[in-house]
């Protein structure tokens, strides 16, 4: 896929892919013979990853370094591991805390339902 196609396919910008890659949260690119970024599945499916990682919160910086580390293979699976488990304690602690958000919130519609 060119950059287009695969921003359609992926819902990212063409603007956002080519920033991503110069951030390094895309690497390894392939080129075509003129030097237009050329896409796969597997590109798909790391973006989808890219994605829902920037979703649920992770801060760009730990993305960068989570692409940056897998970039390096097997040898960096457990640091990967790691960064994804503070990250999933943090995204717990955020539910958590939304979760005692949203009872306050329901307590005062509860509230103006018996008014």
């Amino acid at each position: 896929m060119n950059i287009r196609q695969f921003a359609e396919r992926s819902g990212v910008s063409a603007d956002t892919l080519r920033y991503y890659e110069k951030i390094g949260v895309l690497r390894r690119l392939a080129r075509n013979p003129s030097g237009h970024r050329q896409f796969d599945r597997s590109d798909l499916d790391w973006i989808a990853f890219v994605l829902r990682l920037k979703a649920t919160g992770m801060p760009l910086a730990d993305i960068r370094r989570y692409a940056e580390l897998r970039s390096q293979g097997p040898a960096t699976e457990a640091e990967r591991q790691a960064l994804l488990e503070a990250h999933a304690r943090d995204l717990e602690k955020r539910i958590a805390r939304d979760r005692r958000h949203l009872a306050a919130i329901n307590d005062k519609i509860a509230f103006y339902r018996q008014h």
